[in-house]
């Protein structure tokens, strides 16, 4: 362990706030930048899953490259992939392509360079794992938890400031929020280079793992054998199935169902973001001494399928307060049901079985956010625009019966929580 340089947490916090803002930024605004190449929703699902696959595949490797080679020459690399697909997107979106390149335009080239970029984006997405590993590296375990309070600063922060810049920016150009997104990642990267020491030192580091233990299924595989928590992970991999799918066509039915431009849309997730924080950041704590985690998971998805109902039953006169009160529900849900429902899966297991099975976890939710937007894009065209919304209910009632079932079936569960 190296002591902390001031230096050493503002690359961190930076680098994990970027991670954030250009994803927050950029998302509520995907229909409105793909708007002169398609209206889609099949193809702005495979967009949105594109990045997550992406990322599911390349953060063992990321993680395992770290141990190995130290953090500022991963961090390095993943930060200038960031630059590099940010600036191809911005590229992209602003480039004439109809008056410049025509048959460029009719070839798809302009979807397949968009879709290059949100691959480069997630293959070096391992930025917040890495930077989180900063953390670590200059913690002791006594401040270990407040040292990680920064990871969830930095993430509330860039769910506020994104939405908030990308409404406002959007409604002036709405391929300035993706400039700015270019220049935070640029700057990100020359303070890494310049400022961030190396705190994971050469004594520390290990070899590379074999390559099947690279294999994201493979460590998938290990926790759905593991019958003590097979249930649980199955509702955390529906559970995020479901939220990303309809959430991925959210700002398209904004758009289409109401006219709503990127200003609204900006706010909606704006709300979001607030919420998101505010729950995840003051009240989880007290919340799961007052109640529990059993129980705050099932009111949680109880949130999140109220705000599911609400989207699809706004009227066009009521849209603005129904929309708003819908993703505040949202929000607060998933801030809930995420943390609560991690926390099950690790009160289930002893300690030899908490890193394999708790880092498993956040290979479901890249799995589910890879695998949600391209579905609910296809039964957004196919079934109609609410159908997403009405099978995102059905999804999470079967994610409330796992978790009823997976957890009252352990003795005593109801009363531990």
């Amino acid at each position: 362990m190296r002591p902390a340089r001031p230096s050493t947490l503002f690359c961190a916090f930076l680098t994990l706030l970027n991670d954030r803002l250009g994803e927050s930024l950029i998302f509520p605004l995907l229909p409105f930048l793909l708007a002169g190449f398609t209206g889609d929703g099949r193809t702005l699902g495979l967009l949105t899953g594109s990045y997550a696959v992406a990322q599911f595949l390349a953060t063992p490797l990321i993680g395992a490259l770290s141990d190995r080679y130290g953090r500022k020459p991963v961090i390095a690399v993943c930060v200038a992939g960031s630059v590099l697909s940010l600036s191809l997107f911005s590229a992209t979106i602003a480039f004439p392509w109809a008056d410049a390149w025509p048959a460029a335009a009719a070839a798809g080239v302009p979807l397949a360079l968009l879709f290059t970029a949100r691959l480069i984006d997630g293959l070096s997405g391992g930025t917040a794992a890495t930077a989180a590993a900063v953390l670590a590296d200059i913690s002791t375990p006594e401040n270990r938890a407040r040292a990680f309070g920064l990871i969830g600063v930095a993430f509330g922060l860039g769910f506020i400031l994104g939405p908030a810049l990308g409404g406002v920016l959007g409604q002036v150009n709405v391929n300035l929020p993706l400039l700015v997104a270019v220049g935070i990642a640029a700057l990100n990267l020359v303070l890494v280079l310049l400022l961030l020491p190396e705190t994971h030192p050469v004594e520390a580091r290990i070899a590379l793992p074999r390559k099947r233990e690279l294999q994201p299924f493979t460590q998938l595989s290990r926790v759905f054998r593991n019958p003590q928590v097979r249930r649980l992970c199955g509702a955390f991999l529906l559970f995020f199935l479901a939220f990303n799918g309809f959430t991925g066509v959210l700002v398209l039915y904004f758009k289409q169902a109401f006219g709503w431009g990127p200003g609204l849309a900006g706010a909606a997730f704006l709300i979001v973001g607030v919420v998101a924080t505010v729950v995840q950041g003051g009240l989880i704590g007290p919340l799961v001494k007052r109640f529990g985690e059993w129980r705050l998971t099932l009111a949680g998805l109880g949130f999140v399928i109220s705000g599911c109902v609400l989207v699809p039953l706004a009227s066009r006169d009521l849209a603005r307060p129904m929309v708003f009160t819908a993703v505040a529900l949202l929000a607060l849900g998933t801030g809930l049901v995420t943390p609560c429902l991690r926390s099950l899966v690790s009160r289930r297991l002893d300690d030899s079985g908490q890193g394999a099975a708790l880092g498993s976890l956040q290979g479901l939710q890249s799995l589910g956010s890879f695998l949600g937007p391209p579905l609910a894009g296809l039964a957004y065209e196919t079934l109609g625009r609410t159908s997403p919304f009405w099978l995102g209910v059905g999804l999470l009632l079967l994610v409330a019966s796992l978790v009823a079932g997976g957890t009252a079936r352990r003795p005593g569960a109801m009363a531990a929580s």
